[in-house]
């Protein structure tokens, strides 16, 4: 029998092609912000990394609302955008 647990999955990952710089502010790039300043690439990253299906999001906006980071620590992220302008050319878009 096979274990769930050894890794197998890890070892498909997932790599992105290219990378972009984000241009301006979106519901998509809010995310991304919040993946990243939590120590993910993206989404895709993160649910490798964690092993987890669901990101739990603010119902109202859809927005990321708690990671796990790597220490497995939290952050917690608010129902509102969190990404300011000045902050929207920091965020990298993967593209795969």
């Amino acid at each position: 029998k096979k274990s769930e647990d050894s890794g197998v999955m890890a070892k498909a990952d997932i790599k992105p092609k290219s990378i972009h710089d984000a241009k301006k502010w979106s519901a998509d790039i809010e995310n991304l912000y919040r993946f990243q300043q939590a120590g993910y690439r993206d989404e895709v990253e993160y649910k490798q990394v964690k092993q987890v299906d669901m990101v739990e999001r603010w119902p109202e906006t859809g927005f990321v609302k708690k990671l796990q980071r790597r220490d497995n620590t939290f952050n917690y992220y608010d129902k509102q955008r969190e990404c300011e302008d000045k902050e929207v050319h920091k965020v990298k878009v993967y593209v795969y």
